[in-house]
Parts: structure tokens; C-alpha cells; sequence
């Protein structure tokens, strides 16, 4: 028997080791054998991001097709975009204040449960009503991220270097989320000539269903940490707020600029915001609370994922017609097929999935803060480089290249910084508000951007009804500034 010197018994053991695939510390199984490793759990929600990039690419290639389907216009699909906006933007806070207070996998779980419902019903829609239902349903998938982040925040507090293992974990999820989306894009299009439409909308429920057996057997379920109960107060003032803000934008993008309906609907949403401020201020533990919001490390986040939002969301539809104009019949555009559309959508992901996966070396190098305004500053550079070069298909690849290593940077890294200048009791509030406010952001300048393209001519000719060259000047414009401004809040973000 070999007896055990002094010194020998002296030695710690070691709780944590160095993963040696994904450089990702986990816990040592000799000291707790019924704890996951941090790369095994990261490596389940992966699966989650899979399952999120095939939502956000699958349909884009086929909405024509789906509008054949469904017979309706292809102008009405634009309805999907609206009704899931809304959804989203409601959902995202109650889903995330509910992560804090019960667990974080079980809010997964069932926003998950909501996403497969919505899909399945996508699949079997008899007519437009039905499929515009499942649509929004759908959108409870947005939730997932923000609570991956917590779930990933909160399993690495006692390792010591929890920002940098949560930043690393958060680029290798949005990574995976920007190559499913190409890869998702690729695949309809591919299948859409060879398999009929249920069976074609049935494969995402598909995926989001395997995803959903994942994350219960793969994720630990850990009870929150929130106390008190539920703001029911406060969800109903939240509803309140958004529903008349976002009808308000749908009248204005549906009626135009001259819609009054359109315009009292935004003015009563913001003035609803003064009592549900009052009332959120006044609670112990509000569903929005407000006092972290405007706390000096979080509002610059919380900004610049609305801002944001108005790039990465608001902006795709604008470029994609432009590509598509005929510079014979506007006097502009690139005139693009419809290949290089999805050639130029494919590279911005890409540049996408390259900023998500350098993150962490630009946190090395650069240290946070800086890290973050030089992503935002990227955005503003991408977009400012339109008003000048716009003539050439070389010139929007360069363009949506600089812009997409900028917004792949923020779209990682916002829920990261957003949970750790938060407590851990509301890092899921934290987290889920980054991605309500980018929605909000993405609402708002939707309706903005088609208020500035609306025309009933072109430059060339009135009957083609090509939108004015200033309205995309607009677009690029407020783009690259909302960017830069982000940039400036970033960088006098308090130190975590």
C-alpha cells in the first residue's frame, strides 16, 4: 500500500480542467460525477442554434413559393414579419423574468414547445389565417439565446473566469446559428422543386422537435434564483405599450406616412410608458426593471441593441431590393438575379459566423469595452460605405462583408455583456431584454425605411414603381448613424 506524504496530502484537487476540443473549462467528474461538463452543455445548445438558423434561413428562399400555397399576394407575406415582430417583442420579457425565477431550462423548454407548435402548424395551415397564427407562434424561438446565455453565465460563476468562458460560449453558438442559416437557405431551395409544400414546411418542425428532446435530456435543470412572483401588472402594461407602438408602425407601413391612425397609436404607446415606468419603479421585483436598465453599465448595451436592431433587422428587405433593381428601367440597383441575392445574403453570414467565432480575440486584444464599439463602428463603416459605392456587385459584397464581422461581433456578445453587468437574480431579464429591444429597433425602422421607399415612380420610368434612389440613401444612412451612436455608448460603458 502506498502511504501518502504530507505534502501529498497538502495537494488541492483539482475541480476544474481545460476541455482539450473546445479550450472550455469543465468540472473535474472526480469531485461531483453527477455534473455536466460546460462543453457538453454548450455543445446541446449548439443544437438549439442549429435549430434557430434553420427558422431564420429555411423560408427566406421560398416565400414566393409559400404565397402560391397559401394563394395570397406575395406583398401579404410581409404580414408574417409583422405578426411575428410583435409576438417576439411581447414575449421576450415574461419568458425571460420566468427563466430567473423557476430555471432557465425550463423557460427553454417552453418556448421551445411553442416553437414546435407554431411549426407543426405551419406545415398543416389549410389557409393564410391559420399559417399567420403558426407564424407568430414561431416566433417564441427568439427567446432562446438570451436564456442559453444565462444558463452558460450562470454555470460558470464559481470558475473564476466566468465573462471570458460565457463570451467564448456565446461565439460558438451565434457561429453555428449564422452557418445553419446558410446551410437551412441552401437546402429549401434545393428541395423545393422536388418535394410538395406540407411536406417541405414540415422538415423545421422536424428539427425544432429533436431539438426539444435535446434539451431535456442534455441540459441541466438548475431551480432559478429570482424571487417574488409574477407581474402580472406589468405584463399587462407591457402589452399595452407594444401593442399600440407596433400597431401604430403596421397602420404607418400599411396606410403610409399620412396615416393619423398610424401616428396616435406610436404618440399613446410612448406616453403608456410614463405609468408603466411608475408602476415597474414601485415593485420589489418588476417584470421590467427598469432601475438596472438605467444603470450605467447596462443602458449602453440595452441602447445598442435597439439601435442595432434597426441594421440587422430592419435593413435586409431594403437591400435585397435594391440588389434586385434594374438599373435600366430605376436608373440604380445592381440588377441581381435572385442567385446573387442569395450569393450576397450567403456572404454577409458568413462574415457573420467570422465575427462571432473572433470574439474572443478581439476581448484579448482589444479588452471589452473596445471590443464592442469597434464591432459597432464596423456596422456604421459597412453601411456608410453604400452612399458612395453602390454601382458595382463588388463594391455591396465589400460593404455587407465589413458590416457583417461588425454585427456577428454584437449579435455574440451583446446577451454576454448584458448578463454580466447584471445580478444573478435578473441575468435572464438582461439577456432576453437585449434581443426585445433589437426587435423593437428592427420594428421601428422597418416602418421608417418604407415610409422612405415609398415612391409611385422611379427615376427612369413611373410605371415600373421602383422606390426613389433617396429613400435608399436614407436607409444606409440612418444604418450607418444608429451604428456609429451604439459605438459612442459602448465606449463610455462602465468597466464590468
Amino acid at each position: 500500500m502506498r502511504h501518502r506524504t504530507a505534502a501529498t496530502r497538502r495537494r488541492p484537487l483539482r475541480t476544474h480542467r481545460k476541455d482539450p476540443v473546445t479550450g472550455l473549462d469543465r468540472l473535474d467528474p472526480r469531485t461531483n460525477p453527477h455534473v455536466q461538463s460546460l462543453a457538453t452543455i454548450v455543445g446541446f445548445l449548439v443544437c438549439v442554434e442549429i435549430a434557430s438558423g434553420v427558422l431564420q434561413g429555411y423560408y427566406t428562399p421560398i416565400y414566393s413559393d409559400i404565397a402560391d400555397h397559401l394563394s395570397i399576394k406575395d406583398a401579404d407575406v410581409n404580414w408574417f414579419e409583422a405578426a411575428q415582430l410583435v409576438v417576439s417583442a411581447l414575449l421576450v420579457p415574461p419568458l425571460a423574468r420566468l427563466g430567473d425565477m423557476v430555471g432557465h431550462k425550463k423557460v427553454l423548454l417552453l418556448s421551445t414547445l411553442v416553437t414546435a407548435l407554431g411549426s407543426w402548424t405551419l406545415a398543416f395551415a389549410p389557409s393564410f389565417g391559420t399559417f399567420l397564427v403558426g407564424w407568430a407562434l414561431q416566433g417564441a424561438y427568439v427567446v432562446w439565446l438570451p436564456l442559453e446565455i444565462s444558463i452558460i453565465h450562470r454555470r460558470t460563476a464559481q470558475t473564476g473566469r466566468q465573462a471570458h468562458l460565457t463570451r467564448r460560449a456565446a461565439a460558438i453558438l451565434v457561429g453555428a446559428l449564422e452557418l445553419s442559416v446558410i446551410v437551412a437557405a441552401l437546402t429549401s431551395g434545393a428541395l423545393v422543386e422536388k418535394l410538395g409544400m406540407g411536406t417541405l414546411l414540415a422538415l423545421p418542425a422536424v428539427v425544432v422537435t429533436v431539438c426539444l428532446v435535446l434539451i431535456w435530456v442534455g441540459v441541466e435543470d438548475v431551480p432559478g434564483t429570482g424571487s417574488g412572483s409574477f407581474d402580472w401588472t406589468g405584463l399587462g402594461l407591457l402589452t399595452v405599450v407594444l401593442g399600440l407602438v407596433m400597431g401604430g408602425l403596421i397602420a404607418i407601413r400599411v396606410a403610409g406616412p399620412s396615416s393619423v391612425l398610424g401616428w396616435a397609436l406610436v404618440a399613446l404607446g410612448l406616453l403608456a410608458l410614463v405609468p408603466f415606468a411608475r408602476v415597474e419603479q414601485g415593485l420589489d421585483e418588476p417584470l421590467v426593471d427598469v432601475r438596472l436598465l438605467l444603470s450605467p453599465a447596462q443602458w449602453p448595451i440595452q441602447l445598442t441593441a435597439f439601435l442595432f436592431g434597426m441594421s440587422v433587422l430592419g435593413a435586409q428587405i431594403p437591400l435585397s431590393t435594391f440588389s434586385r433593381t434594374d438599373p435600366a428601367e430605376a436608373g440604380y440597383g445592381l440588377g441581381a438575379s435572385a442567385s446573387f441575392v442569395s450569393t450576397l445574403i450567403g456572404v454577409y453570414v458568413i462574415f457573420l459566423a467570422i465575427g462571432a467565432f473572433t470574439l474572443t480575440l478581439w476581448v484579448r486584444l482589444l479588452g471589452d469595452r473596445r471590443a464592442l464599439a469597434v464591432a459597432a463602428f464596423l456596422v456604421a463603416i459597412g453601411y456608410a460605405l453604400w452612399l458612395p459605392f453602390h454601382d458595382h456587385t463588388w463594391q455591396a459584397m465589400v460593404n455587407m462583408a465589413v458590416a457583417g464581422v461588425g454585427s456577428g461581433a454584437l449579435v455574440a456578445a451583446l446577451p454576454a455583456a448584458a448578463a454580466g453587468a447584471a445580478p444573478p437574480t435578473r441575468t435572464g431579464f438582461a439577456t432576453g431584454m437585449t434581443n426585445a429591444t433589437k426587435t423593437v429597433g428592427g420594428a421601428v425602422a422597418s416602418a421608417v425605411f418604407a415610409i422612405a421607399l415609398a415612391s409611385a415612380g422611379s427615376i427612369a420610368d413611373p410605371r415600373y414603381g421602383h422606390a426613389p434612389l433617396s429613400g435608399y440613401y436614407v436607409v444606409w444612412s440612418v444604418c450607418a448613424l444608429a451604428a456609429l451612436i451604439a459605438g459612442l455608448a459602448l465606449a463610455v460603458r462602465p468597466r464590468a
